[in-house]
């Protein structure tokens, strides 16, 4: 198989941090990013979440957060609110964040 050669940009600590780390693993920076990209092409995606650790949400602030809603509905007098029209909030909630 004809071998091809690319070229990455990335900080110098990262990439130190890189290569220790595969050296860890026993592999060469080389041999993981080989890897990665089989792994992406067996899977057709990227093998892992990509997401801003500004948006993570985890069990305890979602449950909070529906601890807050709760106490809200409550004091609004809406704590008996169907489900069906519950639906229809959410459902329009994501119709106006899509316009």
């Amino acid at each position: 198989m004809a071998q091809a050669t690319f070229s990455v940009r990335m900080d110098d600590a990262l990439k130190e941090q890189f290569e220790t780390l595969c050296q860890e693993f026993g592999m060469n920076m080389t041999t993981a990013i080989n890897v990665f990209a089989r792994a992406v092409v067996r899977e057709r995606r990227i093998p892992f979440e990509i997401s801003s650790p500004d948006a993570l949400v985890t069990r305890n602030t979602a449950l909070q957060a529906f601890q807050a809603l709760r106490t809200q509905a409550k004091n609004n007098g809406i704590s008996d609110m169907p489900l069906d029209e519950i639906n229809e909030e959410i459902n329009k909630a994501r119709r106006e964040a899509t316009q």
